[in-house]
């Protein structure tokens, strides 16, 4: 299995692979020594083998799903406190029990995918489920159905994400990959920013149910598209359903797959899914660094919806609708990040950025001098490049919130900021799944975890830490831990290679 292709269900996979693969791999070699009850894969049943079009096509489709479903995450509740008589610090409780159900369905949910039912089972009845538990949001009579059910639509919706990473992998080989990958991987984290410009716009003119109504036709379109368009792309799956039209066709009962001689239970997998990804963060100090500067940044994003509103609103007298807008200047930093993409995957001069130019140049040596094959602290270098962008745009942002400074300012301040967590995201993926190869699974789950821990916690204070604080004072404060951590990829450039020696976890 390839690095890239490790980074499958990167926001919340929690079951590792590699026993899948070595059966496949094993049954392979079984074949061809003359087992001839084995299935193989032919040609036209590989998933790479579909024309570019389908792939891109079923790329797009998933990455806007992702999207919609972190989406969801943010939508903003101006109107809910008046509705439900309850205080906004309750109505804020909304996200933060969305991102609670973010974080732990995947433990739960994700072995399904690999073991029993596939990428399109889990796709189609969480999606489903999704929009069937968004009516009661829509519809809540009272505060505690509407937090009930944020929780199931959040719970829902990160089954989804727990495997949708896994069919981008499916569909490229190698070579092709890292396009269609960062694609997938920026979807998610532009969606919580897209969330409040969606309902600055809805909130400001309608009544704020309108604004998951209008998220609730969007699941529906999203529903049919994945439905009708994304095919199976999990091999070992799709040779357990040809085993099975064989074994209906022919009569003969011999004909197996490697997943029907699988060992083991759901309820095994499941145990082990959620116990891995906690034993890596408490016995692993590697893994647990880099999966709380992570952390921090994410709770940094989701305490930006409250903050926003206290900057631009309070300080500017900006609307509903304008502060919405405010969150163009994150959209804008993560888009130009991942399209300086390209660049890292040629790994020359491509790009009119210096600075981007010599740090392809750094990859590359880097590159050559293992032979083309460097070890995974090579792949913190971009998270180096995210490690100063983040402290240095809340750092701008921070001091720029004065009244007296005009409103744009803060707001070209959030690009870096929007920059820098595309590529610290991306880089911590990528090294996470190459140094801890064993269980790259059970290591994007525990960053899953943890990061929407922070997630979800961090909005809840933001009022408060704004109100004593002050502008100035409380996102300078954020932008001081952004600091303290950023060294981490530096030092891990260093010293990863001895750390992964010492790990019980790691690749050595």
């Amino acid at each position: 299995m390839t690095m890239l292709a490790r980074i499958s269900g990167s926001f919340g996979q929690p079951h590792d692979t590699a026993t899948t693969e070595t059966e496949v791999s094993v049954s392979a070699s079984q074949n061809a020594e003359g087992d001839p009850h084995l299935v193989v894969l032919e040609p036209e049943d590989n998933p790479q083998n579909m024309s570019s079009f389908r792939r891109w096509l079923a790329v797009l489709i998933i990455s806007s799903a992702s999207l919609c479903v972190t989406c969801a995450s943010s939508i903003a509740k101006q109107g809910a406190a008046q509705t439900f008589h309850v205080s906004h610090e309750v109505t804020i409780l909304g996200i933060s029990i969305f991102v609670t159900g973010l974080g732990t369905g995947p433990l739960l949910v994700g072995p399904l995918s690999e073991v029993y039912a596939g990428r399109n089972a889990v796709y189609e009845i969480s999606y489903a489920l999704f929009f069937i538990f968004t009516f009661p949001v829509v519809f809540a009579p009272n505060i505690a159905v509407f937090l009930v059910f944020r929780l199931i639509t959040g719970f829902c919706g990160s089954a989804f994400l727990s495997v949708a990473g896994g069919s981008v992998s499916d569909m490229f080989p190698d070579s092709s990959i890292a396009n269609p990958m960062a694609v997938y991987t920026i979807s998610p984290f532009i969606g919580p920013v897209v969330g409040p410009l969606i309902s600055g716009f809805i909130n400001q003119h309608l009544y704020w149910e309108w604004t998951y109504r209008v998220q609730l036709c969007w699941i529906f379109v999203e529903l049919l598209m994945l439905v009708i368009f994304v095919p199976e792309t999990y091999v070992p799956v799709i040779l357990k359903k040809k085993a099975k039209r064989l074994r209906e066709s022919t009569g003969d009962p011999k004909i197996y797959s490697p997943l029907d001689r699988r060992e083991g239970t759901l309820v095994s997998a499941i145990l082990i899914s959620c116990y891995t990804p906690f034993q890596l963060l408490l016995f692993d100090r590697m893994a647990l660094l880099l999966d709380s500067w992570n952390a921090l940044i994410l709770g940094i994003l989701y305490l930006a919806f409250q903050a926003f509103p206290i900057i631009f609103e309070n300080v500017h007298g900006f609307n509903v609708q304008t502060t919405g807008l405010t969150f163009i200047g994150i959209g804008l930093g993560m888009v130009s990040a991942i399209s300086t993409q390209p660049l890292w995957n040629r790994k020359r001069s491509a790009s009119i950025s210096i600075l981007m130019t010599l740090l392809s140049r750094l990859f590359a040596r880097e590159a050559a001098k293992y032979n083309g094959d460097p070890p995974p602290e090579t792949r913190l270098i971009m998270g180096q490049v995210g490690a100063i962008l983040v402290p240095v745009g809340l750092f701008w942002l921070a001091f720029t919130t004065y009244p007296q400074v005009h409103w744009i300012a803060p707001i070209i301040a959030s690009v870096p900021f929007g920059s820098g967590i595309y590529f610290v995201f991306t880089s911590t993926f990528t090294y996470l799944v190459t140094a801890y190869r064993p269980i790259a699974a059970s290591a994007m789950a525990s960053n899953s975890a943890l990061r929407s821990a922070f997630a979800a916690v961090f909005p809840l204070f933001a009022g408060a830490m704004y109100n004593s604080l002050g502008t100035v004072g409380a996102t300078a404060l954020l932008a001081g831990l952004a600091t303290i951590m950023a060294p981490l990829p530096f030092v891990f450039y260093r010293i990863g290679a001895r750390l992964r020696k010492n790990s019980r976890f790691a690749a050595h």
